[in-house]
């Protein structure tokens, strides 16, 4: 349920540029496609202690989902971490979803 209301409200916080998201979307629920998580984060103890970050940033992926839980547009967590680009932040919140979606079913 949590991940349904994650999605839907990416949706309107991003306006017109849902129609990407649905296109990317559209090319994960191919069958056997799915977000790797590892091609967009990365832990490594020389990189904030081992916190898992964008790949090629220093910016915490819990930066996202804090930002997104406190009801801020993912527009302005862009303007924040300007390292981060849409593509990535989208692609690890759709990651999420599934890994939701995945321990649901079990």
């Amino acid at each position: 349920m949590r991940s349904a209301a994650l999605t839907g409200g990416l949706q309107s916080r991003i306006g017109w540029r849902t129609v990407k998201l649905v296109q990317m979307k559209a090319n994960l629920n191919q069958p056997g496609k799915h977000v790797d998580l590892n091609d967009y984060i990365v832990t490594d103890r020389e990189i904030l202690g081992g916190e898992p970050v964008f790949r090629g940033t220093r910016v915490p992926v819990v930066s996202l989902f804090e930002h997104l839980e406190s009801e801020c547009p993912l527009d302005e967590f862009l303007e924040n971490f300007p390292s981060v680009t849409r593509e990535t932040a989208v692609a690890v919140l759709m990651g999420a979803q599934e890994l939701a979606q995945e321990l649901a079913r079990r």
